[in-house]
């Protein structure tokens, strides 16, 4: 089953993110190998953030950003995480 996240980040990001951006990539990158993330990045304003998963259940995307780094530090402020259906 395929999701998509929706979320934010705070107003100072860019340089708040920095500390953590290695072990945040470094996640991505597992998750990516597990097949379970298909891609995820910033708007280009670096306001919000957007990414795929295919997971067998929403829990399991649920756990995975509750537990990046971003998340735990408050680099993303707010997630949210959908079912959804591709259509094309």
């Amino acid at each position: 089953m395929k999701f998509v996240l929706w979320g934010t980040y705070c107003a100072d990001a860019l340089e708040r993110r920095t500390p953590y951006r290695d072990e945040h990539l470094a996640g991505l990158q597992r998750q990516k190998e597990e097949g379970v993330l298909l891609t995820l990045g910033p708007t280009v304003d670096a306001s919000h953030v957007f990414g795929l998963y295919e997971a067998d259940d929403l829990e399991t995307v649920e756990s995975l950003v509750k537990g990046d780094i971003y998340w735990r530090q408050g680099i993303w402020t707010a997630v949210e995480v959908y079912p959804w259906i591709q259509a094309f």
